[in-house]
């Protein structure tokens, strides 16, 4: 039984722009001409979508496991392959979590559940790219707050 279908439209915009629309109605320049780098590329897209697709269920999950987190970023980065296609072949993906007291069974958790259950770009990219998971674990000094 096929899933809920989603669609995107993707207009040509001229001079090697395009305008994504996502299915949810949001415009998003994007820029085929990386030397001139006005708009993000379609794989600097990919990127962010992995980064941001597993940073809401770790961030999601850590709350659940009332984890007192006071920063959380993501830094993604690819490996591309020399030809054509130039597709990702490893997709690095560092979660470094500040907080008060952060439980590292939890964070390493959370981070394994987003990779391997619940991040649909994850799931999605695992056929054709490695994707090597690793955090950091700052401890947020009271002085800090």
């Amino acid at each position: 039984m096929p899933g809920k279908e989603s669609k995107a439209i993707i207009q040509f915009a001229g001079d090697e722009f395009f305008v994504g629309v996502t299915p949810s109605g949001h415009a998003q320049a994007i820029e085929t001409n990386s030397k001139r780098n006005l708009a993000a590329t379609p794989m600097e897209l990919l990127l962010i979508a992995l980064g941001s697709c597993t940073g809401v269920d770790v961030i999601s999950i850590l709350k659940k496991k009332r984890q007192k987190v006071t920063d959380y970023h993501i830094e993604v980065s690819g490996e591309r392959r020399e030809e054509f296609p130039r597709s990702y072949t490893r997709l690095n993906v560092k979660h470094i979590v500040r907080g008060r007291g952060l439980s590292e069974p939890a964070v390493a958790r959370a981070i394994e559940l987003s990779d391997q259950k619940y991040c649909s770009v994850a799931a999605t990219l695992r056929g054709s790219a490695e994707i090597v998971t690793s955090y950091e674990i700052l401890e947020e000094d009271l002085a800090d707050a």
